[in-house]
């Protein structure tokens, strides 16, 4: 398995941005899809980003489409998510996760490893 750890939340006004980063360890994660998902409480878990092995293909959800951006850099092992012009409604605990299937990204079910999350809060 692979341990991953998120960094990178806090409390940021609406309009502002924030960088979220997750660290692997355990195993190189050039050869894995990661994604982002995050959970608002008394909400289900829902798919934000994804970006493929080699960092040129990524995968958006709807809510954040044209604001967030999922990069990642293979040599620190390290996957990315910058937040722009964050709003209320993006406050949640964000997770990244690793992606073993080869099925579609957006559901959590073909994700095996993932971080205990960071905490983002935006106040209007």
């Amino acid at each position: 398995q692979v341990q991953l750890v998120e960094s990178g939340g806090g409390l940021v006004q609406a309009g502002g941005s924030l960088r979220l980063s997750c660290v692997a360890s355990g195993r190189p994660l050039r050869q894995y899809a990661m994604a982002w998902f995050r959970q608002a409480p008394g909400k289900e878990r829902e798919f934000v980003a994804a970006v493929n092995w080699s960092g040129d293909v990524t995968y958006y959800g709807d809510p954040v489409k044209g604001r967030f951006t999922a990069s990642r850099d293979n040599a620190k092992n390290t996957v990315y998510l910058q937040m722009n012009n964050l709003k209320p409604e993006d406050t949640a605990v964000y997770y990244c996760a690793l992606k073993i299937s080869l099925g579609s990204y957006i559901t959590a079910q073909g994700y095996r490893d993932w971080g205990q999350g960071t905490q983002v809060t935006v106040s209007s």
